[in-house]
């Protein structure tokens, strides 16, 4: 299912489409204001349309200002990778240098072992490399399409287990066991129906997804690896070139996303703000 998308029908910026299914930079519009509410029901028109939005040139944004404009959309969720004790605990900073390769090169949605992930998120670039990471996103309802007639009745009725150990073990100066207390792992549809547009998506990914429901190990790893292939067909994809000042607005619901880390030992600061969302479901009529 490709976008098909009059940008006459949008008023408050200009819409330069990256790819068939997914992606549009949104220029002309600054986002340090106070925007009406008119061109907010605009850029979230867009970005069900296209997945993923992005922003040149927001040099001016504060941190303030940035979670402000994530808020008109949502409520915002606290990330537990964020330090306690943060003035703006919105905002999940994640930098790499010589110090710290980046470890995000994986397909993924975020915060799949969340009883209710993330609606979407909003990354700021504040520094980036001379050239390299990049961002990839991929569009979940063109995943879901491409598997064959008897693959999408038989995935539809399956379930997942998520589990935010798979990541973080270890990197949140938590056992295993106390990040299970705290975060227990979730059961969610393997197709996912948007709660907003109504399409499905495939909603497994290789960062949290540990097993489906009913299957040995062996057969869940079999289909998972099969369903996996289908976020990194290029044809389901667009590519994002950062600068500095530029945001990408993603439909955590829609797509999965690839930070490329080949910019080592370089420098790339990110400032991430995440809207919180609802549980996933399956509806088998739509």
């Amino acid at each position: 299912m490709t976008v098909n998308v009059n940008p006459a029908d949008f008023t408050f910026f200009e819409i330069k489409q990256l790819s068939p299914m997914i992606g549009a930079e949104l220029s002309g519009l600054k986002l340090s204001g106070d925007l009406p509410d008119a061109a907010i029901s605009e850029i979230r028109r867009a970005l069900l349309e296209f997945k993923v939005v992005f922003f040149r040139d927001q040099h001016e944004l504060t941190a303030a200002e940035h979670i402000a404009f994530a808020r008109r959309f949502g409520d915002l969720e606290i990330h537990p990778a964020t330090p306690k004790g943060q003035e703006d605990p919105e905002i999940l900073r994640i930098t790499h240098d010589e110090t710290s390769k980046g470890r995000e090169n994986a397909w993924h949605s975020d915060v799949t072992w969340r009883p209710e992930p993330s609606l979407g998120s909003i990354l700021r670039a504040r520094e980036v490399p001379p050239f390299g990471g990049d961002t990839l996103f991929s569009c979940m309802y063109a995943a879901y399409d491409g598997l064959s007639p008897a693959m999408k009745e038989w995935v539809s009725g399956l379930t997942a287990r998520h589990d935010i150990a798979r990541v973080f073990a270890g990197r949140l100066n938590k056992s295993i066991e106390e990040l299970h207390a705290q975060y227990p792992v979730l059961e969610h549809p393997v197709v996912r129906t948007h709660p907003e547009t109504g399409r499905r998506a495939l909603y497994v990914n290789t960062a949290f997804t540990d097993q489906i429901v009913g299957l040995s190990k062996k057969e869940s790893d079999w289909l998972l690896a099969h369903l996996y292939t289908f976020a990194a067909v290029p044809e389901h994809q667009c590519r994002f070139r950062w600068e500095a000042g530029s945001l990408a607005f993603w439909d955590n619901r829609a797509c999965q996303h690839y930070a490329a880390s080949d910019y080592f030992p370089q420098r790339r600061v990110m400032e991430r703000v995440t809207i919180a969302g609802d549980r996933p479901f399956f509806d088998p009529e739509r």
